[in-house]
């Protein structure tokens, strides 16, 4: 039942909800929890097909030649647990109705998103300067396609969250379903980082 909405299941008895039933401008209750599921289920699958591809072809040997990933994937993995655990912060203390806290903790996790993506730029000038390129053999060129694809998906979640800071009528429902996206591309970026590395 929680599936739908927070507070489905707290009763046995069918309950109407005239705001959103009345009101056709507001969104029924469950219907951003539904929109994410289905948009974290898409992204899913398609790292998952390309994590099949990769290891398809790395039992390929010919022109396989595993690159030596940067030192600083480190940091970057770092960075977006640190921001994953900001936004869990801020999406409790707003539930709290400390909206000015949890506003500077989306800022901070906002602040920490750009520094990710930065560390990935620094970590395909690193790879750059020393030789592996995109097209230089399939390892390298699933590492760019992997982070690249990877830092798309974050830059969204970064349009969401500073939609979510700046909206005027933000709701908890919203802020909820930003972190949980959030997080959900935390857990991705360890998969990826841990298929790069074996």
């Amino acid at each position: 039942m929680s599936l739908l909405s927070d507070r489905a299941g707290k009763t046995d008895r069918v309950v109407l909800l005239p705001a959103s039933l009345e009101d056709p401008t507001k969104s029924p209750p469950g219907l951003y929890r539904i929109g994410l599921l289905s948009v974290c289920g898409s992204i899913f699958a398609f790292f998952a097909a390309l994590v099949i591809a990769y290891y398809w072809r790395s039992q390929r040997p010919p022109f396989w030649d595993p690159i030596v990933l940067p030192k600083i994937l480190w940091i970057s993995t770092g960075i977006i647990l640190a921001a994953s655990g900001t936004f869990e912060a801020a999406r409790r203390v707003y539930r709290r109705g400390l909206y000015h806290a949890a506003a500077r903790l989306l800022l901070a996790t906002a602040c920490l998103g750009v520094a990710f993506l930065v560390s990935q730029l620094s970590a395909w000038r690193v790879l750059v300067k020393s030789g592996a390129y995109l097209a230089q053999n399939p390892h390298s060129s699933f590492f760019y396609l992997f982070t690249g694809l990877h830092a798309v998906h974050l830059l969204g979640g970064l349009v969401a969250l500073f939609v979510v800071v700046l909206g005027r009528s933000t709701k908890r429902e919203s802020v909820d379903m930003v972190a949980f996206y959030w997080h959900f591309l935390a857990v991705l970026w360890i998969a990826l980082y841990a298929v790069l590395l074996f």
